[in-house]
Formats: C-alpha cells, sequence, structure tokens
C-alpha cells in the first residue's frame, strides 16, 4: 500500500487568543514571538490513519509539507512516527497562495510522485480551518474523495470509509486510488518513540521547487490565489452583568425570570 499524507507546519492553535496579532499593513497574522510552530493537529491525525494500514497491512507513507521557513523538528514528526519519506515543496513562490494554489502545488507533486493508492489530509487545518485543499487536490487529480473519516478498511483495491456526518455516520466502499480527508474519530496520534526521532534525523527530507513538479508559475502561491482577502480582523467580545435583586429567593426567581423575558430570551 502506497500512501501519501499531506502535512502542514502552523502556530500552535492551543496558544492564548491574546497571543495573536493583527499585521493590518499586511492583512496577515503577525508571527508572536512566544508561540511556537506545530505540526497540524489535524495532519497528525491524516498521519495515523496511514500508519493504522501500514501496521495492518505494511507499506509506504510519504509526507508533503509546503512552504518556507519550516523548521526541521516539525515537519521531521512524521517519519519519527513512522512515515518513510519526506518531500517539502520549499520555494518562495508558493508563499501567500490561498486553498486552490496550495492544493495545485501539492497535486503536481502528487503527480510527479506518480505511483500511490490513498492520499491524505486532515479534515482542514487548524490555522484557517477553511476544510477545501484535499477535497480541491481530488479535483485536479480527478479522483474519488471521502471527507471527513473516522475509520478505514482496505480490502483489495478498495476501501470503506465510516464517515462522520452531523446527525451519526455513513459508511462509504470506494475504488483505489482515492483520496481521503481524517477527522479526529480515527484515533489519537501516536507518540514518537526514540527510535522513531533516531532514525528520522538520519533521513534528509527531498526539496522541491516548482520547476521541479512543472508547476505553472501563474498558479501557485500569491499569484495564483483565487480568493482575495478583503480584511482581516479580531473581533471584539464585551460583556455586560447586571445584578437581578429581591427581598426573598423567590422573589428574585421572579425578577429574573420578568428580565430574561423582556430580553426575549424566554
Amino acid at each position: 500500500m502506497k500512501m501519501i499524507v499531506c502535512i502542514k507546519q502552523v502556530l500552535d492553535p492551543e496558544a492564548p487568543p491574546a497571543s495573536f496579532k493583527i499585521d493590518v499593513a499586511n492583512n496577515m497574522v503577525a508571527q508572536p514571538p512566544n508561540v511556537s510552530l506545530v505540526l497540524d493537529p489535524y495532519a497528525e491525525f491524516a498521519v495515523e490513519a496511514a500508519l493504522q494500514i501500514k501496521d495492518a497491512q505494511g507499506g509506504k507513507i510519504t509526507a508533503i509539507a509546503l512552504g518556507t521557513n519550516l523548521l526541521t523538528d516539525v515537519v521531521k514528526k512524521p517519519l519519527s512516527m513512522g512515515a518513510d519519506e519526506l518531500i517539502l515543496l520549499k520555494d518562495e513562490a508558493f508563499d501567500g497562495g490561498d486553498s486552490w494554489s496550495t492544493a495545485y502545488a501539492l497535486a503536481k507533486a502528487i503527480e510527479k510522485i506518480g505511483d500511490y493508492d490513498i492520499i491524505f489530509c486532515g479534515r482542514e487545518d487548524a490555522d484557517w480551518n477553511a476544510g477545501q485543499v484535499g477535497s480541491a487536490i481530488a479535483e485536479i487529480l480527478a479522483l474519488p474523495s471521502v471527507t471527513l473519516a473516522q475509520k478505514l478498511d482496505v480490502t483489495n483495491d478498495k476501501v470503506t470509509v465510516k464517515r462522520r456526518t452531523d446527525d451519526g455516520y455513513e459508511m462509504v466502499e470506494v475504488s483505489l486510488p482515492v483520496l481521503i480527508t481524517v477527522s479526529n474519530e480515527i484515533g489519537e496520534p501516536r507518540y514518537q518513540t526514540i527510535k522513531g526521532i533516531m532514525a528520522a534525523k538520519k533521513k534528509e527530507p527531498v526539496i522541491w521547487k516548482p520547476a521541479d513538479i512543472e508547476a505553472d508559475p501563474s498558479q501557485i502561491g500569491a499569484t495564483g490565489r483565487r480568493i482575495k482577502m478583503l480584511k482581516l480582523f479580531q473581533p471584539i467580545r464585551e460583556g455586560r452583568c447586571e445584578i437581578v435583586g429581591g427581598a426573598t429567593p423567590e422573589e428574585e426567581g421572579v425578577n429574573l425570570a420578568l428580565k430574561l423575558r423582556e430580553a426575549k430570551i424566554l
């Protein structure tokens, strides 16, 4: 089984909201000085899904990341978890992209790899939460896709997917090759082992530039954007507290009910 997992480096989503600031001039999030860069948590679930299949059937897992200023310890995490190869699309031309131009670059890299059975992506990314890249890759590569997978069963040339829905789940059977986006119900991502970390240190990632994947320069990075960011801002949340009194607990309850009715909450 040959599997490809698309991963991403993001600002730690567990950092306090107050840590994040907006660079108004450039309409982007400013790099907070005390917030770490981590592997996207949703991408970790995608890596775990691939590793579960590898554990059961064997195979090869190739992780792909896109961007500049990628931290080695971050993007090598899939290797220390058990992936076999890491490819980095690393060039300033890839910067500033939206979901479409990112998907296009990743799809071109996957075309270059050529031989694969399943492409895994996280259900969305933890910074923008758009959830579009996986489906766009499938569209570009003319592949069937299944989103929000929470359990997988691969048999011969088909995969049965238990797919999350708003009110339960559905079972989907699809032929390989296929692209699958993975939900967190797939299982907690495994910890890196000392052996895995040491093995990852010895593996050098493969670096590809736009020319290496025969990418159209007009379709990648900021040039290839199809969405224009009009405004990026932090919402202002204000709260107001009103104390409802009364001579007795019963009177307080009545007064509270009247206030809630005035506010049309009741």
